[in-house]
């Protein structure tokens, strides 16, 4: 059991203090005999270790009072202990996603292990102090976002003769720049970046969201499924594969030289249903070919 044996030196038993890190040979043996109870307990210890460092660091930024002394320190820090024990294993608290982890990690409970996998990976600032035209936001979050899909991109514009940096554009605007990515209900990430939905035809599998669709002009929340892959370059694939195949893009992909020809295109196929697509597509696509230049 490496994963409990790992956490093992940081549990405390149910009855003694919730903070208490010295390691317990009860844990390692109960992990043989009940590894779901010990994996609970594991859990609970990590997030009472960070709640109480949470109030120790809450409680440094009080100034120290005329009156406190070594008796009223000690007062102090048991009662800020008991405090992080209050509020650890709380519903919906950190213990809980600690443990669902652990599960998945030691074949407790079924599923994927919930994957720390982000469209976008590396939004740190692509503009130095030495240039004269640094990024500004939300260019500073997008540069990662280009530069972790150009490869993708660049094999789907072989494909379908699209320009990469529009296809980027397209998965920056669907996505939010890699920041509101279709996700399972895990939390695990579907990797479609193009929100291309699950119709009858589609025997991969699916994620299923809730997500704002327009209905006669006005927007509306609907519960739909969407394609789900392996990777975000699977996803560049299928939509490679739709944009060449399907009839109902011909146009697009003939009108591609262009960011307009490419932006109305979609728009006029009915790819989405929000009446300022192309537009809020097009002012994409120009921040996208501005950070390509700064990072060439």
């Amino acid at each position: 059991m490496p994963a409990i044996n790992s956490f093992a030196s940081l549990a405390a038993p149910a009855t003694s203090l919730a903070i208490d890190t010295r390691p317990l040979d009860g844990l390692r043996s109960r992990a043989a005999a009940d590894p779901q109870a010990a994996a609970r307990e594991a859990a609970k210890q990590f997030e009472a270790l960070f709640m109480n460092e949470l109030v120790k660091s809450m409680r440094a930024s009080v100034p120290a009072g005329e009156f406190d002394n070594a008796g009223s320190q000690l007062g102090t820090e048991m009662l800020d202990k008991q405090w992080a024990t209050q509020l650890t294993g709380m519903k919906g608290g950190l213990s809980e996603a600690i443990l669902k982890q652990l599960e998945r990690q030691m074949g407790l409970s079924p599923g994927p292990i919930p994957s720390t996998t982000s469209a976008n990976n590396t939004p740190v600032p692509i503009a130095s102090a030495a240039q004269a035209q640094p990024t500004r936001i939300p260019q500073t979050g997008a540069a990662g976002f280009v530069q972790q899909h150009t490869q993708a991109a660049q094999a789907a514009e072989k494909a379908t003769g699209i320009p990469a940096a529009f296809m980027i554009s397209q998965s920056a605007l669907e996505t939010g720049w890699g920041r509101k990515e279709i996700r399972h209900a895990d939390g695990s990430p579907s990797f479609n970046l193009f929100g291309i939905k699950a119709g009858p035809n589609w025997k991969g599998p699916v994620a299923e969201i809730t997500t704002t669709e327009y209905i006669d002009g006005r927007a509306q929340k609907v519960t739909a499924k969407f394609r789900a892959y392996g990777s975000y370059a699977e996803s560049f694939n299928d939509y490679a594969r739709l944009m060449k195949n399907s009839p109902r893009y011909a146009q697009v992909v003939q009108n591609a030289a262009s960011a307009q020809g490419f932006a109305q295109g979609l728009q006029r196929a009915g790819y989405a249903t929000d009446p300022a697509y192309a537009e809020k597509l097009g002012r994409v696509i120009n921040t996208t070919l501005r950070l390509q230049r700064s990072i060439a």
